[in-house]
């Protein structure tokens, strides 16, 4: 098979040509979960009308792409979920399509994996990343096929194994799936693809570096808050086929959490690079960024690269005290300018009947230079009063049932009076 640039010869070059490789050493950029138009918090940016939280993905999808056209980048790997929905809007496919022809008309090699969030459920229906193959753009190959490509292929001395996301009804037949529990029909999806994938390890050049991308969760691996998929629901690809040592790096793609899954200095590196952007506060210590690697048959060298974010920041109050309650939380507080443009979240645990007392207009006036302020408030319930032996219970009078339950809160010894005082002329006006 021919390269795309037999079918385009205006093409512009790639940087990096099997004449200019002939040491099989390859500079490769991995990157994952873009979710572009993904847009929880804050307004919508005056420039371009798009809200500002996308407008912040598309600053680190940006970051990635001047990465690999302005350094001698051989070839970018996407592995999966360009978006947060399976049907995007179609000024959020402009804002991808912008960023990906750039790379194809700096003559990068591009491999787009098509994810989970990228697939329509509904058979037939095209995906996400479609139009890039129906269009035959230059350079950029859509991965939507369990497949290799390879040097014919990406015009380089490397071979890829792709692993898009597999859907049970594309891989087995309703006779197959008949009569098995999930978990069955889960195991014997793991044992197809298996076999698929090790054939193609199998039939690769060993004189090549050869690289696996999948956008899949991994046996070992650590969710972070995208865990919207319960463990035993999706498949897990098992350690046999990540950690064959025929392969030189594996390219993983659908957890957010950055992670690689073996020791420093293992062959090959198996790595997650996360997310490009925060979803929300539960990846709030989670660094964001992308990996550039040195891939050679054998041995490759890879680094995590931090990409610039908006700020999320996390106020977890304690030490408070009724009498002092507001003055307690202001000046646990930062001021204004601290959290310029941050994402912010309030976290105050106090007893419900406290929740008179709390002003949220004062601790909003503190984040009004922030993009987002969230105050979440845990109203500590009152404990249930023990009681202890039914007989004995039922031996007390309405009046001592409360004496107890007064003793089980905290009332104060003149509070505790006051209060069995008023209870007592309740009791027996309704007596009366």
């Amino acid at each position: 098979m021919g390269s795309r640039r037999d079918y385009f010869s205006s093409a512009p070059q790639p940087p990096c040509s099997l004449a200019k490789n002939m040491n099989n050493s390859i500079k490769l950029l991995h990157f994952a979960d873009a979710h572009i138009d993904i847009a929880n918090y804050g307004r919508h940016d005056a420039e371009s009308a798009l809200p500002i939280r996308v407008v912040d993905f598309l600053n680190s999808l940006d970051q990635i792409v001047e990465t690999a056209v302005t350094q001698p980048t051989d070839l970018v790997i996407f592995a999966g979920d360009a978006y947060k929905d399976r049907n995007p809007q179609p000024t959020f496919q402009r804002e991808w399509g912008q960023r990906m022809m750039r790379l194809s008309q700096a003559g990068i090699p591009t491999i787009l994996l098509v994810g989970n969030h990228d697939l329509s459920p509904a058979s037939g229906r095209a995906h996400t990343l479609h139009e890039f193959s129906t269009l035959n753009v230059p350079y950029i190959h859509v991965a939507d096929r369990i497949q290799m490509l390879g040097p014919d292929e990406l015009d380089l001395p490397v071979q890829v194994v792709t692993v898009p996301w597999v859907s049970r009804s594309r891989m087995l037949t309703r006779e197959e799936m008949s009569g098995k529990t999930l978990d069955e029909v889960l195991a014997l999806l793991e044992g197809k693809i298996t076999d698929v994938i090790l054939q193609l390890i199998e039939e690769a050049d060993p004189d090549l570096p050869l690289i696996l991308t999948a956008h899949a969760s991994v046996s070992g691996a650590q969710y972070g808050s995208e865990r919207a998929v319960m463990l035993g629901h999706e498949l897990v690809l098992s350690g046999r086929i990540v950690n064959d040592k025929r392969l030189d790096y594996v390219a993983l793609g659908h957890i957010h959490k950055h992670q690689a899954l073996n020791g420093a200095g293992s062959h090959p590196p198996i790595v997650y690079p996360g997310s490009i952007e925060r979803i929300d506060f539960g990846e709030v210590r989670e660094k964001k960024g992308f990996v550039l690697a040195q891939v050679s048959k054998g041995q490759t060298d890879w680094e995590f690269v931090k990409l610039k974010t908006r700020r999320f920041l996390d106020f977890k109050l304690d030490n408070l005290s009724a009498d002092t309650f507001m003055e307690d939380i202001l000046r646990q507080l930062p001021e204004p300018e601290k959290v310029a443009g941050a994402i912010c979240r309030v976290q105050l645990s106090y007893p419900r009947d406290w929740e008179p007392l709390l002003d949220d207009n004062a601790i909003i006036e503190r984040f009004k230079e922030a993009l987002s302020i969230q105050i979440q408030k845990h109203r500590q319930v009152e404990k249930r009063a023990r009681l202890g032996d039914t007989a004995v219970v039922e031996s007390l009078s309405p009046t001592e049932l409360l004496g107890t339950y007064w003793q089980t809160i905290g009332l104060e010894g003149e509070e505790t009076s006051a209060m069995q005082a008023l209870a007592q002329e309740i009791l027996g006006a309704v007596s009366d």
